[in-house]
């Protein structure tokens, strides 16, 4: 598998934060379809997306959990989501 980063790992928590762009990453609500190159275009965020599936797929299978989240969400949200998950981990153990 080619290497794949996550924005934000809580290594000791196995938390993996990545922030998804929404033209690079299929936002439902944002993404945007270029129009010159269309099918080049479509091919390579289809890719991105199925490696995004399989990126979540490999984590979990290592007992990872995967919050992902999309560039605009409030930061203040995704903190408390990040620390809810956090406190879980540590109250799992």
């Amino acid at each position: 598998m080619p290497r794949r980063k996550i924005d934000i790992a809580f290594t000791r928590a196995k938390l993996a934060v990545p922030i998804d762009g929404c033209f690079w990453r299929g936002c439902p609500e944002h993404a945007a379809s270029p129009k010159a190159n269309a099918e080049w275009w479509r091919e390579e965020l289809d890719r991105n997306m199925e490696r995004d599936r399989e990126t979540n797929a490999r984590l979990l299978s290592k007992g990872w959990t995967v919050l992902r989240f999309w560039e605009y969400e409030w930061p203040d949200a995704v903190m408390r989501r990040v620390a809810a998950a956090v406190d879980r981990k540590r109250a799992d153990k």
